[in-house]
């Protein structure tokens, strides 16, 4: 299991913040578009379900697992680390006893909030050899975006927060067609916008996580297919129009790698 190495010298803001976003990223996948992938790797066992729903601590078959976010945006169900004291602080441990015992959206909360916990004591542990004025950036930079359980119940309750939206509001929606290009679809209410904030009600951002809105400029990746605000990945539409084929930060460092 790779947790990302851990230097003695200080890290700047900007590096603990691009760890703290990569790890919250693929926190974010697990726990939305790649959730039946993530559930399944997390099957407690029926020894396992018992031992949670009777507090017995004896031997089980299956161990204490973690969900661990990567500073690559990608996440990893495994057991925690056998040093002790750990590199870094580790998440929330035994989340697979627990998924047979509680209704899934509410397993899916409590992994959620403790994700959010182990994030921000990451960041904290990076940053602890920053002074004052960089721990209050780094924290400021860190609260602008929402948290992990935000992003999870945001998911959830999409469909009925674009309902309440006024129908009589212009909406824009940018799509990338199968040929690269740009294509522009403006929609009020009554020409059927609700079809298409539908079909999106569950986008989630790549980078920030971030739930989708046709108020905003959005590219998909062609190689993973995620979407993406252009300003979290620095694409405008303009830009856009002249790439023949996008990659996302994530899959250009991935080819730049092989």
């Amino acid at each position: 299991m790779e947790v990302g190495s851990i230097s003695s010298a200080p890290r700047s803001v900007e590096e603990i913040y691009k760890d703290y976003s990569g790890r919250r990223a693929g926190i974010i996948r697990a726990l939305t578009n790649d959730v039946d992938e993530f559930y399944a790797q997390c099957d407690p066992g029926e020894s396992d379900l018992i031992r949670f729903l009777t507090g017995y601590v004896g031997g089980a078959e299956k161990e204490n697992l973690c969900l661990y976010g990567h500073p690559n945006d990608s996440w990893e169900v495994n057991l925690p680390a056998e040093e002790v004291p750990p590199e870094l602080p580790e998440p929330a441990l035994g989340i697979n006893f627990a998924r047979d015992g509680m209704e899934r959206r509410d397993w899916l909360s409590l992994i959620a909030v403790h994700s959010d916990s182990w994030l921000l004591s990451v960041a904290f542990y990076l940053g602890a050899r920053l002074n004052r004025n960089e721990r209050k950036r780094l924290f400021s930079m860190i609260n602008e975006l929402p948290s992990v359980f935000e992003v999870v119940s945001d998911r959830r309750q999409s469909r009925e927060k674009s309902s309440m939206d006024s129908g009589s509001k212009s909406k824009t929606a940018t799509k990338r067609t199968s040929d690269g290009q740009i294509k522009s679809n403006s929609k009020t209410a009554d020409e059927g916008y609700g079809e298409d904030d539908d079909e999106h009600s569950e986008t989630l951002c790549g980078a920030c996580g971030g739930s989708y809105s046709a108020d905003e400029f959005w590219i998909a990746c062609d190689v993973c297919e995620r979407w993406f605000h252009g300003k979290c990945v620095k694409i405008t539409p303009a830009k856009a129009e002249s790439i023949k084929q996008y990659k996302c930060p994530s899959c250009s460092s991935k080819k730049g790698r092989q």
